[in-house]
């Protein structure tokens, strides 16, 4: 409701009238658009176009209010023009703080490095106080890299706290979400800004080096002067010249096969190159070249002796020496690539190139030496045995490609089939254990084989059962050139046969032993056959000398039974041991009624085995 004052009464109830005559009640626009952007602006009159309070003051109301406003405000700012309110999502947008850092990784399992440092940079936002972390990317570098972090808040602990540009500067760690970043320098507008806001900025530090980058780089290129040696003059002068040497390669190390070869020397660029020179119906494939045209090391430096030369390339800088034209001499043998070459003839041209540069060379030129000439003098070798097989087994390997088995001797295998000398053996050790056990050995005269078995004993703790497979049992002193293996004649009762680094002393043997040793007795020593015929209780007459069976006059001793070598039919085996046994064990006790059991068993046993 528009009220008109009049001038001079106080703005109170009863003294204000209204304008009867005003029609208009319009409030004025104060929202418009610019742009296309909504912005409020002053309204310049009142309500029904009447003009505003503020427009009626009068001249000195306003100079008045000028005055106290000057008086009041004791500033630089009264002087001018007031300022406008300009909040800080306004004022600071746009404004971020730039930090340069880095962080270590660390990397495991790997054998070139411990770490990896990675550099990032960190942007600070003052308008919201955000932050974001990026890693600049390095091509090649086989990383995922880029934005770190996106733009958020940072939190700085536990308590809900946020990192604040007042809390950061340089020299400092920022720690988030479990990585440490370290902050080593920032940029001139950061400097600028952090210094304006009072805070004392540290020293910039150095981004340390990557040990890793360190390691791939590589050095620096060493340059040395240049040489008076021209290779543009070498090559024109030396060109289409090459020395040809006719040559012998031995193919084996047994020298078994020599194949003529071609040597070329070329003196434009020192390599050498080997060619082949085929024989018709020679069996060798018609490979032109032998060794690629090449430079040869002749000498390695002694710190690169151990460069892998199988799987690697030498280079010059692992060669001490290459070969030169002073290396091949006529006549004598010269070494390349690890296979010898001798040198038995060159042609005119090499002849004429020695006489005019190395005329002190001493040249022996002659003809191609036969092949018999070389290999007369040489036998063949047989490898050392590598305890694979037997010994026979393992030559045949050394004779021919495809090997046979050995030859057997079948006669002997017939003649002797299922015949096998049987000994009571007892184990020479110095453990006390080890003197109750006793071992059969069993010697096979079909292949010369020994197997030993042990005879279970009650109580003792010893598993009885095979001790020995079939196999040959060497002599003590024998080598592998030439092996000695044990034969009836070294199985005397008493004496010690060593099998693999066991010692057996023989204690006692069976009837067929003296039958077999008896009947090849000139193939036996004396010594051998008295010792058994002795623990079998026979002594032969000390009348004879003869070591024939039909000349010896055998007698037996006491507890022993004569009738049971003179039988006409052959007992089992078993059963001479049983009465041989008997008889020892009655003697030795005395026991007349025991003899006499023991006697009664002979005729006993003899019947049942003529049934």
């Amino acid at each position: 409701m528009s009220v008109f004052g009049g001038t001079g009464l106080p703005f109170l109830p009863g003294y204000t009238f209204r304008d009867l005559t005003k029609s208009v009640y319009h409030r004025p626009q104060t929202l418009g658009y610019r742009n296309g952007f909504a912005l409020p602006r002053r309204p310049t009159v009142g309500v029904g176009q009447t003009p505003l309070p503020s427009a009626q003051l009068e001249q000195n109301e306003s100079n008045k209010l000028t005055s106290e406003t000057l008086f009041i405000d004791d500033g630089p700012s009264s002087h001018g023009t007031s300022q406008e309110f300009i909040p800080a999502h306004v004022a600071l947008d746009k404004k971020v703080l730039r930090f340069f850092g880095y962080f270590q990784q660390d990397v495991l399992h790997s054998p070139d490095e411990y770490y990896r440092v990675r550099h990032v940079v960190i942007y600070y936002h003052l308008e919201d106080d955000t932050m974001w972390i990026i890693e600049p990317r390095v091509q090649n570098s086989g990383l995922p890299q880029g934005k770190l972090m996106r733009r958020q808040r940072l939190p700085k602990n536990d308590q809900g706290e946020h990192y604040h540009w007042k809390g950061l500067n340089v020299g400092m760690d920022l720690v988030v979400y479990g990585v440490t970043y370290r902050i080593t320098h920032c940029d001139a507008y950061t400097q600028d800004f952090l210094e304006s806001e009072g805070i004392v900025l540290n020293e910039p530090e150095i981004i340390p080096v990557d040990p890793y980058i360190t390691h791939r780089t590589q050095p620096q290129r060493s340059y040395i002067t240049p040489s008076e040696f021209d290779p543009l003059k070498r090559f024109l002068t030396m060109d289409r010249k090459v020395l040809r040497f006719f040559a012998l390669w031995e193919d084996s190390p047994y020298g078994e096969t020599i194949s003529p070869v071609t040597i070329h020397y070329f003196l434009m660029d020192d390599t050498v190159e080997v060619r082949e020179i085929h024989q018709p119906n020679s069996g060798r494939d018609p490979f032109p070249v032998l060794m690629r045209r090449q430079r040869l090391p002749k000498t390695i430096k002694a710190a690169c002796e151990p460069f892998p030369l199988c799987v690697l390339e030498v280079s010059s800088q692992e060669v001490q020496e290459y070969f030169s034209p002073k290396d091949f001499h006529v006549g004598e043998t010269v070494k390349l690539m690890g296979r010898n070459f001798l040198l038995y003839d060159c042609d005119d041209f090499t002849k004429s190139y020695y006489q005019d540069n190395h005329s002190d060379m001493e040249m022996k030129y002659g003809k191609a030496p036969n092949k018999s000439d070389r290999t007369q003098d040489r036998r063949r070798e047989v490898p050392p045995y590598n305890g694979f097989g037997s010994l026979e087994d393992s030559l045949q390997n050394c004779l021919s490609l495809n090997p046979e088995p050995p030859k057997k001797d079948l006669m002997k295998i017939l003649e002797n089939d299922h015949k096998v000398l049987r000994y009571v053996a007892r184990l020479d050790s110095q453990n006390l254990h080890d003197e109750g056990r006793r071992f059969i050995l069993s010697y096979f005269l079909s292949n010369n084989m020994i197997s030993i078995f042990e005879k279970p004993s009650r109580n003792s703790g010893i598993i009885g059962g095979k001790f020995l497979e079939k196999t040959r049992v060497p002599k003590p002193g024998s080598t592998l050139d030439n092996p000695e293996f044990y034969v009836p004649g070294d199985l005397a009762i008493e004496s010690t046969v060593e099998v693999f680094s066991h010692r057996f002393v023989l204690i006692d043997a069976d009837k067929f032993v003296l039958k077999y040793l008896e009947s090849i007795s000139d193939q036996i020593p004396i010594q051998t056959l008295n010792s058994v015929r002795q623990r079998l209780g026979l002594v032969p007459d000390q009348g004879t000398g003869s070591n024939q069976p039909g000349d010896q006059k055998v007698h037996a001793s006491p507890g022993a039974s004569p009738p049971r070598l003179q039988g006409s039919r052959d007992w089992p085996v078993w059963v001479p041991d049983v009465l041989g046994l008997a008889d020892r064990l009655a003697h030795k006790s005395g026991n007349e009624a025991a003899e006499s059991t023991v006697s009664s068993l002979n005729p006993q046993c003899e019947a049942t085995c003529n049934q």
